[in-house]
């Protein structure tokens, strides 16, 4: 699919669901130009977001000691070293409140990535926040990281592009919705999923490793 044809088949389904659109806003690059993750970074990213967020809940809870297991559970997988600054500061007692909630949030992330590795059908639907417990089970049914890694099937760069595109046009609707012009419709979209999908997304196209340094401009 060209970046034109992505661009209207996106807009068609934003129309239809009472969003609206920026016809001028930006077509992604060409499936040609880009270059997507390997299957080991994604699967590796997954495991690790997935463990960080359970363990940025045990410490929004107080409940440090059952944090310390999902540090285990890193390293059983061997994603220890996969972690982001945020994640990092999680492990090492020196997460700020902010930085807890905003890993919290990652699940999001994980969604997209889970949807990424064929876990998921679909999440063109932006309404509400992913199944954790789903989410959770992804990685808690499996022996170890190679066992993960064998379920999953890579979605190709259009498909991948596709769904980027997407989310794009969702999360420029949502900010205008938000910060410039509270007329402008989205639908039953919600901002925090779309923001945090999004993330996840782009990160599977950037040579950013740490998805926070990634620009979510619209």
């Amino acid at each position: 699919m060209t970046p034109q044809e992505r661009k209207a088949r996106s807009e068609k389904l934003i129309t239809e669901k009472g969003i609206s659109i920026l016809p001028s806003l930006p077509m992604t690059e060409e499936a040609s130009q880009v270059k997507l993750r390997s299957l080991d970074e994604v699967c590796a990213r997954a495991v690790a977001a997935l463990l960080s967020t359970q363990y940025a809940i045990e410490l929004n809870e107080g409940h440090t000691a059952e944090a310390v297991t999902f540090a285990g559970l890193m390293a059983h997988f061997g994603v220890q070293h996969k972690l982001n600054a945020k994640e990092n500061r999680l492990v090492s007692g020196k997460a700020s409140q902010q930085d807890i909630t905003d890993v919290v949030w990652e699940y999001e992330c994980c969604w997209s990535l889970f949807w990424a590795l064929g876990l998921v059908e679909d999440i063109s639907d932006a309404s509400q926040i992913c199944d954790c417990l789903q989410s959770i089970r992804f990685v808690s049914q499996t022996e170890g990281f190679e066992d993960f890694r064998s379920r999953c099937t890579l979605r190709s760069k259009d498909e991948i592009l596709d769904m980027l595109d997407l989310y794009y046009r969702y999360h420029w609707a949502v900010v205008q919705h938000e910060h410039i012009d509270p007329n402008c419709s989205v639908g039953d979209l919600n901002g925090e999923v779309v923001f945090e999908r999004r993330r996840g997304l782009e990160w599977l196209i950037s040579d950013t490793d740490d998805w926070y340094d990634i620009s979510l401009d619209t």
